[in-house]
């Protein structure tokens, strides 16, 4: 079985695999997840189907070893893993639910996928019909369109991290060696570096160790992902893995006989070695091999997630006026479950506060320091329990976004986001967040810190129910921390 850690986003688990094998007395972790069957095991990870307490609503709860991902530097794949997940909200991606720490675990609630991976299906069955490869490529395109203009980047695209729900829909999994960029909501180009990725999917420019776009890694894995969909085999194989590198690095490859012409000059514009003239996202939408047998309004509704700004001020409408914080946020904001420094970092451009001032007193606030420095703001919206506001610096890009939720009658969260960094130095996103905006949010009536845990108003016991020392079932470490 695959190791549960690089499964990072995502468990296939079998109907078989079910809570009524599990012997002995259900397990209930935090009070509201019934622990089941183990059904993956790694170095730094066990995976388990659990349910939802009291919905009985199926997941799976992926248990991490802080100690051991600790120890051995994994930190960073699991910080890319919820950091990215937590940017995205997907039919095509497997959701993240929920996020839960004790002293000595990380505990991941993932979407229960039913259908399994693809992997399997295709070498089992060996090559799809050029429709049904088509129906599973514009799913998985949307997908990745989507990652992309949230500031995400796979980078390790492959059948293996494919999972197919119950109804055969498809669902990207594992961000364990995701790339993210600073701005959440942009798909601007950025330069990565890492060598990363599996070898027979692996874009020529990562092989050369040269800077690379990781939008257009992430097009020249969906081109082999294609490729094998309408072929049936990989199209670079090699058991040396230098001649695989070379096959790669010189883009050869040889179409099967029975795929068509149309759909081949698509593969070969994805698996273009040279990254500045392979196919962009927009040009595989207007592709007549991608288009065959919709409109345009099925296009459109097929690549509707990709969100623009409007879209993300318009969930202000839509939500309640209350909000309850997830266990993430209130990990976040403890000091004894701190892991924002694990999930957060300076680069990623994000800081919370705590204040009991009114959504409409921040709000104001954020558009009075904005004027103050000369920007604007470009839009802004509230209600009791939710706001939002976004301002734009003189050349039109976002300096920083704010949202506002309430925690409860007498306290609000203040998300402060960098924006986009500009030409200009003084107009850096990150400096006039840093220097202007965040001290002035601070000076706020109270700025409420987080008290120790041990405090009977920590907002891990207040907010979050039981916390390990009270309540919530520590696993044992002969469940979770064994090889």
């Amino acid at each position: 079985m695959p190791d549960p850690f690089s499964k990072a986003n995502g468990v296939a688990l079998s109907r078989e695999q079910s809570l009524s094998s599990t012997k002995g007395p259900a397990k209930l972790l935090f009070g509201k997840y019934e622990l089941g069957k183990m059904v993956g095991c790694g170095a730094f990870a066990k995976v388990y189907h659990a349910r939802q307490f009291p919905t009985g609503q199926s997941v799976a709860l992926k248990v991490l070893s802080k100690p051991r991902i600790m120890k051995s530097g994994m930190f960073i794949n699991v910080r890319r893993e919820i950091v990215g997940m937590r940017r995205i909200q997907h039919p095509h991606v497997v959701k993240l639910i929920d996020v839960m720490a004790s002293q000595s675990k990380i505990y991941l609630v993932l979407e229960y996928i039913k259908g399994g991976e693809l992997f399997p299906k295709i070498s089992s069955k060996g090559r799809l019909p050029e429709d049904s490869a088509r129906d599973l490529f514009r799913q998985l395109l949307s997908a990745v369109a989507f990652c992309h203009s949230r500031g995400v980047f796979h980078r390790d695209l492959k059948l293996e991290n494919l999972l197919l729900d119950e109804f055969g829909k498809l669902k990207v999994s594992d961000f364990g060696l995701s790339a993210l960029s600073p701005n959440a909501f942009s798909n601007q180009s950025i330069l990565f570096k890492t060598l990363c990725g599996t070898p027979a999917y692996v874009a020529p420019e990562v092989i050369s160790r040269h800077p690379y776009d990781a939008a257009k890694v992430d097009l020249w894995a969906c081109g082999v992902i294609l490729f094998i969909l309408s072929s049936g085999y990989l199209p670079f194989n090699d058991v040396n893995l230098m001649l695989l590198y070379r096959k790669i690095y010189k883009a050869e490859y040889h179409f099967p006989k029975w795929v068509s012409p149309n759909l081949q000059t698509l593969i070969s514009r994805m698996l273009d070695s040279n990254p500045d003239t392979r196919i962009t996202v927009d040009e595989i939408i207007n592709d007549p091999w991608f288009r065959y047998g919709l409109n345009q309004s099925q296009i459109d509704k097929l690549m509707q997630h990709r969100p623009e700004i409007e879209d993300r001020i318009s969930k202000v409408n839509q939500e309640e006026e209350t909000r309850n914080m997830n266990a993430f946020d209130l990990i976040s904001l403890s000091f004894r479950f701190d892991l924002s420094g694990l999930f957060l970092s300076q680069k990623i451009g994000k800081q919370r506060l705590i204040s009991p001032s009114t959504v409409e007193e921040i709000l104001d606030k954020v558009e009075e320091v904005g004027r103050r420095e000369g920007y604007f703001t470009l839009q802004r919206k509230g209600n009791e329990g939710r706001g939002i506001a976004v301002v734009h610096g003189s050349t039109g890009g976002s300096l920083a976004w704010v949202e506002i939720y309430r925690l409860h009658k007498y306290l609000v969260l203040i998300e402060v986001e960098q924006g986009e960094v500009q030409e200009n130095e003084e107009e850096n996103g990150g400096f006039f967040w840093k220097t202007k905006l965040l001290p002035a949010l601070q000076g706020l009536r109270t700025t409420i810190e987080p008290k120790s845990p041990s405090s009977p108003s920590s907002p891990v016991s207040v907010l979050a129910g039981p916390s390990s020392g009270s309540g919530a079932p520590e696993m044992d470490e002969s469940e979770s921390d064994s090889d």
